[in-house]
Parts: structure tokens; sequence; C-alpha cells
């Protein structure tokens, strides 16, 4: 959007930071992270691959893109970590004073995996799964919302889910795992 790069530019700091107009192909420049969040979300699912191919295929070596959405205040939402080689992790982020259910952040899935949240794909099992292990995990309700995640996490990782970091990371409010636990089917 030119109106929004005009405003940007004067905050910029090259070469820390640049602001350029562009899409997939990032105006030719070849950045080391690129974090695209509510961008995907208004495209079809099936462009979704092309879109992170062309993407990772201009960052510089060793380059990240962070693709997710959240919603409007940052309080739920999920990302995907890629590089080259394609989808890497899948986190999903809370602010666990506003959780009210898991199920939630089925609402802030990336479009990738926001159309697969039906029985039979994975992430729908993995939604189940914090859904129960949240209701299971009812008990901790009164020592806060904190307590009550942290044994959801532990026992969803305890079922057999890859789920990665520590309880310092999940903490605060986020769920990371492998990619493939959560591929679409």
């Amino acid at each position: 959007d030119p109106v929004r790069v005009a405003a940007a530019r004067p905050a910029a700091d090259p070469p820390g930071l640049t602001f350029a107009r562009g899409g997939f192909e990032l105006a030719g420049l070849r950045p080391a992270l690129v974090r695209a969040f509510n961008v995907l979300r208004q495209y079809d699912e099936s462009e979704v691959a092309d879109a992170w191919h062309t993407v990772t295929g201009r960052l510089a070596p060793g380059g990240l893109l962070v693709e997710g959405t959240c919603d409007e205040l940052g309080r739920l939402g999920s990302w995907v970590l890629l590089d080259a080689t394609g989808p890497r992790t899948l986190t999903l982020s809370t602010k666990l004073t506003t959780l009210e259910s898991p199920a939630t952040l089925a609402e802030r899935l990336p479009k990738a995996l926001i159309h697969r949240n039906v029985p039979g794909e994975r992430v729908h099992d993995l939604i189940e799964a914090l859904e129960q292990a949240w209701r299971s995990a009812a008990g901790y309700a009164p020592f806060g919302p904190r307590q009550r995640w942290l044994r959801t996490v532990e026992a969803v990782k305890e079922s057999g889910w890859p789920v990665q970091d520590t309880p310092r990371t999940w903490r605060h409010g986020y769920l990371t795992l492998p990619w493939p636990a959560v591929a679409p089917r």
C-alpha cells in the first residue's frame, strides 16, 4: 500500500529498517526475517503454498518467514515458522488472562490450517486435545489461568503430542509443535 509505505518511511533507519512497496516477491529485497500476520487470511487456501514458496525463495540464506494471524488486540494468535525447506513449526499464542477456552484459538489459525479444523485433520485433533485437557485442568483455575494452562499443555504433551519448548515458555501462553504434527492430511 503506497500510502502506508509513505507514512512509514520517515520512521525507517536504513540499513536497519527499510520500507518498500512490494508483495510476496519482497520488493527485490533479501531479508533474514519476514513477519506476515493477517495477510494470507484474505487469500484462498489454495494460494498459501505458492505464497510461502515465493517469500521463502527470496529470503537471505538461512532466512525465516513467520506467517500467521492474530486478533485485533493480539490476545489470540498462531503462526507457522518456515524456512527454505518449508514449514517447520506451528505456534499457538494466547493472553492467558483472557483465555476462556483453548477452542477459541481455532478462530486464529493460519490460513493453511483454519479450514482444516474438522474431524479427521491433525489440527482439529490438537484443538480437541487442548480443550479436553483444559476441562480436566479446571481444578487449577483457582490458582489462575497460567497454572491451568501449564497443566493443560503438560497433559497434552503427556498424551503424546510432540510439544516443544518448556514450561518456562508455556507460562507465557505459547505452545509450539513441529509442523508434521498438525500438517493437513
